[in-house]
């Protein structure tokens, strides 16, 4: 059988027939009329090999090759050939949530290896198979925590990424949550109102490194939670955790964050994943699938999906979570990221990180056209002040093939480094900006 069968005109038009529609173009009726491209696409009725590669490659250099410096949510990250490899599979491309497990023993153990590596990396008791990505686990961990303690209010620092509070709040607006910002003071999260703050409140969020990229002291804050009942959950970038303390370690009820730095590369805002860990007592709170490991009527070792009876297929409104599937292919491809690296691997691209980043600042500095603003600990970004003009800063650097920090208003520009840049392009891009600043500053 093909993979694929096409619909032929008399398919198209028994189909319409039958739903009493007279053209396909009326299945799209109750989209605004303003919202719909009419254009060409110039799109061939057909190519032989040789026209078609080459059309696609001519495709292909109307892209603007740049060099990244920039981050905020999103990297320009290394994907390893073999990650590439394994993942375009057919077995592995097409994957979907594995409800039989007699059928799925290869879905199930790459999740389950892929669970046990987010664990053995946050240090947490237990996790899931995956999430969508960071903010939407971070969304789900703070419904975790309103269903455990029954309670509707939310406590969030103002440092946290800033299309990350949309989406709690998104999440949290027919739930009548009730969300109070702890301010920032100097780059970090003013904590000195938090005992009065916590009061009634079922969670506080944080993140590790925060929007600026500073890397915050989160020590005590346990201590406070539990002593109002409320939870902490902590949204962390996750290659940093090889060489921060672990959500564990600070006594983070419930661990969160983005994989995407895990070889996913940037893609229009996806396919990406996130991952969602917390501490044993939360398990039955854990949204979607839990893949587990037991023993089959021989005696040998097998995999299964975990507590369905908790899930929403099966209990439907009193489910809690209407996440139904898990970014099981992006899941795979995190879970091949960490097994390529391994430990000592993952904790060099951790350092490489961090010193790549340091140097990037220093050398920035050094051009006399930057100044610190928050003289804090940063891992892979940071936060540089300059008197030029944002827009014609961007617009000079992009003609020389940069896409360069990140504007976030009140002349603060925020950098990033990742390992796709070497030392070379370090010093060509501060030559460059260097050059920029004295065209337009002199």
């Amino acid at each position: 059988m093909h993979k694929y069968l096409p619909h032929t005109e008399e398919d198209i038009k028994e189909m319409l027939k039958v739903i009493e529609v007279s053209n396909l173009d009326d299945l799209f009726c109750n989209i605004p009329k303003e919202l719909i491209l009419h254009r060409d696409y110039h799109i061939p009725n057909q190519m032989d090999d040789i026209e078609l590669s080459k059309h696609l490659e001519s495709l292909s250099n109307l892209n603007q090759r740049l060099k990244i410096f920039r981050g905020y949510g999103a990297y320009h990250v290394y994907t390893p050939s073999v990650v590439k490899s394994l993942t375009n599979r057919q077995e592995f491309l097409t994957s979907y949530t594995p409800y039989q497990p007699e059928v799925s023993q290869g879905t199930l153990q790459y999740i389950f290896e892929y669970q046990s590596l987010i664990l053995e990396i946050t240090g947490m008791d237990v996790t899931n198979a995956s999430m969508y990505d960071g903010p939407t686990a971070t969304a789900e961990a703070m419904l975790m925590a309103l269903s455990h303690t029954q309670k509707r209010k939310i406590i969030y620092s103002k440092t946290l990424h800033p299309k990350l509070i949309d989406v709690i709040k998104t999440y949290g607006h027919f739930r009548n949550v009730e969300f109070v910002e702890l301010p920032e003071k100097d780059g970090v999260t003013d904590f000195s109102d938090l005992d009065s703050v916590l009061e009634n409140s079922a969670a506080i969020i944080l993140s590790n490194p925060n929007k600026y990229g500073i890397i915050e002291d989160y020590n005590d804050i346990s201590k406070y939670t539990q002593k109002h009942k409320s939870l902490f959950i902590l949204n962390h970038e996750i290659r940093s955790l090889a060489l921060l303390k672990t959500p564990n370690e600070l006594g983070a009820d419930i661990a969160c964050g983005d994989l995407q730095t895990l070889g996913m590369p940037l893609a229009s805002g996806g396919a990406y994943a996130g991952y969602l860990a917390s501490k044993n007592y939360l398990l039955r709170k854990l949204p979607g699938r839990i893949c587990g490991v037991t023993t089959d009527e021989s005696g040998k070792r097998a995999f299964v999906l975990t507590l369905q009876a908790r899930e929403q297929h099966i209990r439907r409104a009193k489910a809690n979570s209407n996440i139904c599937s898990n970014q099981s292919l992006m899941a795979l491809s995190a879970a091949i990221y960490l097994s390529w690296l391994g430990k000592n691997g993952f904790i060099e691209l951790a350092k490489t990180l961090l010193n790549g980043a340091y140097t990037l600042k220093e050398k920035l500095i050094q051009t006399g056209y930057f100044e610190e603003v928050y003289h804090k600990p940063h891992f892979n970004e940071f936060v540089l002040k300059s008197k030029i003009h944002p827009k014609e800063f961007e617009e000079d650097l992009l003609e020389l093939g940069y896409l360069g920090p990140q504007y976030l208003g009140d002349q603060k520009f925020l950098f990033a480094y990742t390992e796709m840049l070497s030392p070379n392009d370090i010093n060509d891009f501060v030559k460059k900006v260097g050059e920029i600043h004295a065209k337009h500053l002199r």
